[in-house]
């Protein structure tokens, strides 16, 4: 790098960044990059800069200024072609640079320190033909600039693009991964959820008869006792040792309660047998609210601190679509709605916040739209959490993309709910959140008509 001062024409060097140290990554900005630093003002003769272009080959122009203040640019490229033209040595070599940059004067191209490579590398390329190769001007501090080599940002983006390839591979690769996983996970589930089904269907359909049969013991008894009215002592004996009485009236109530644990139970195995259809070929008519609601039974157990679920169901007709997969967008959702409020829960606690009317709650909309594009069934998961910070929504169905601590979160789950919604089922996938007050997830589903 290289400074000229008013008060002496001497150059002194600093050591530039050869190309292969440069350290880039996605974020890079032109602070990066090697930036040049040859200040030569105005009132100086032409021969200075020339003698700066003589010792630094690499030097790609020169920053003119006025006083000490920036006024633009003379690049090598323009310079030399000023000079070299008949007569130029003679009209611009001995006179001040002010005389050739008036004569040569073009527009500006300024950036400040923080754009990043990607962006710049772009906006110098929509630069006109006849500058596109000029060098960019780059401001690093309020009325400080330095000049940064076109060809130095060209080779740090195409770095970054190379770099952006390996990383899409890898992204790739883990959703290849992810996806496999999600298969094999399906299949066992629907393995297991199949092998418990077959004998729970057999205890829950024998309670039934169970039931009828103790029913047709009791009238049994009870025939007994009216055609031998004759009091046995053995009987009576028995009778009291059994507790008879007692188990006439617990016994029909201890099955129907067996009855309905192992139809609670069923409807779990029913719900992952129904979630683990990942692998559907074929779109099949949908009943969305069945579909939340075998999602909310998996994940009874998730809802701790006293989240309240609200449902508004409104009437919804059947959705074509993969019953598996939208499944698995309420659970992603779902999930994310309950980790929100947890650790939003657990937060307040840490920071001792005064009592207030705040209680953890997931609220379940839905209803039939119609825009202009046509009707579609609109289904809202919205929690009272801490919302998502306006930064984040930008990047908030990017993929591995999480706001979640190391180890709690894989950054897949939005990306494949977006992915499910819009590419899968021709939907809508939409974020509304208000940072410090809450966060609303709305998909519409397109309702097809049938004709």
């Amino acid at each position: 790098m290289f400074a000229v001062h008013e008060i002496s024409s001497e150059l002194s060097v600093l050591h530039i960044p050869e190309i292969c140290t440069w350290n880039i990554s996605l974020e890079s900005t032109l602070l990066d990059l090697p930036l040049y630093n040859c200040q030569i003002e105005l009132t100086q003769q032409a021969k200075e800069v020339a003698k700066a272009f003589e010792e630094n080959s690499m030097l790609p122009g020169v920053i003119l200024t006025d006083r000490g203040n920036f006024v633009g640019i003379l690049s090598r490229r323009l310079f030399f072609e000023r000079v070299n033209r008949r007569y130029g040595l003679e009209m611009f070599f001995k006179r001040p640079i002010e005389v050739l940059y008036r004569f040569s004067k073009q527009d500006v191209f300024v950036l400040p320190g923080n754009k990043l490579i990607v962006e710049a590398a772009q906006e110098s390329l929509y630069r006109s033909a006849e500058l596109v190769y000029e060098p960019v001007v780059v401001e690093v501090a309020p009325g400080s600039y330095k000049l940064l080599d076109v060809h130095q940002l060209m080779v740090a983006q195409g770095r970054i693009h190379q770099l952006t390839n390996k990383l899409l591979q890898k992204q790739t690769q883990a959703k290849l991964i992810q996806t496999e996983k999600m298969a094999s996970l399906g299949k066992i589930v629907a393995g297991v959820a199949h092998e418990i089904r077959n004998p729970l269907n057999c205890i829950w359909g024998n309670l039934t008869f169970l039931l009828s049969y103790f029913e047709n013991l009791l009238q049994l008894m009870s025939a007994y006792e009216e055609e031998y009215s004759e009091i046995s002592p053995r009987i009576n004996a028995l009778k009291e040792e059994i507790e008879f009485d007692f188990l006439q009236e617990d016994l029909p109530v201890t099955l129907e309660g067996m009855k309905l644990g192992a139809t609670q139970l069923l409807k779990i195995v029913n719900g992952l047998h129904h979630f683990s259809h990942m692998d559907e070929t074929k779109p099949v008519d949908t009943d969305i609210h069945e579909s939340i609601e075998i999602t909310l039974l998996i994940l009874k157990n998730r809802f701790k601190n006293s989240i309240e679920v609200v449902k508004n169901y409104g009437e919804l007709p059947l959705v074509r679509g993969y019953s598996g997969q939208l499944s698995q967008v309420f659970l992603n959702l779902l999930v994310n709605a309950i980790d929100a409020l947890t650790e939003h829960a657990a937060d307040r606690e840490i920071q001792a916040q005064p009592p207030d009317n705040w209680q953890p709650q997931i609220e379940i909309t839905t209803k039939v739209v119609e825009t202009a594009e046509g009707k579609w069934a609109a289904i809202g998961i919205a929690d009272n959490g801490p919302g998502v910070s306006l930064q984040n929504q930008q990047h908030i169905f990017d993929t591995f993309f999480t706001t979640k601590p190391a180890g709690k979160g894989s950054g897949m789950g939005l990306a494949i709910s977006h992915q499910i919604v819009t590419e899968k089922h021709g939907g809508q996938l939409k974020l509304r959140s208000h940072p410090g007050e809450n966060t609303k997830f709305e998909i519409l589903l397109p309702i097809v008509s049938k004709t």
